[in-house]
């Protein structure tokens, strides 16, 4: 699939780091580090614009790293970015450590995974289908 971009930013284009990747990093773009204080949120500009073909989405979603070694993640995950949306891609991230975390010009701070998606056609009805789990709620499958 071709996707195009535009990259402001000072850094390559994102690129898939192996064979079977689904997903790219997208780097920070940052004029001066940005300090991220415990559970403290900020928008990271990326300095990239791209245009989705119709029927696509690109999700943005949080590094293993970054959430695991630091207790930074992408705060609304995954972010959806919509194929008619032109503006530069903005990341939400959040420190859930007890510790100051530093967001480097450059540093790989999410990414960016490609889907395909559906759009609902609504039928409005009275009822819906009987299946064996019914109304059950969160947490009640295979619960007895």
């Amino acid at each position: 699939m071709k996707v195009k971009i535009v990259n402001k930013s000072k850094h390559q284009l994102p690129a898939y780091s192996t064979e079977y990747s689904a997903g790219v990093d997208l780097r920070a773009n940052l004029e001066e580090p940005v300090v991220l204080k415990s559970l403290e949120r900020r928008l990271i500009p990326t300095g990239l614009f791209i245009e989705l073909p119709v029927g696509f989405e690109a999700q943005i979603r949080p590094r293993s790293g970054l959430a695991f070694k630091h207790g930074i993640t992408v705060l609304n995950t995954p972010g959806t970015i919509d194929a008619d949306y032109r503006g530069e891609i903005g990341v939400i991230l959040v420190n859930l450590s007890a510790n100051d975390f530093v967001v480097e010009d450059g540093e790989r701070i999410c990414q960016m995974v490609i889907a395909k998606h559906e759009q609902a056609e609504w039928h409005e009805v009275e009822v819906l289908n009987e299946t064996i789990r019914g109304a059950g709620g969160f947490g009640h499958t295979g619960v007895k």
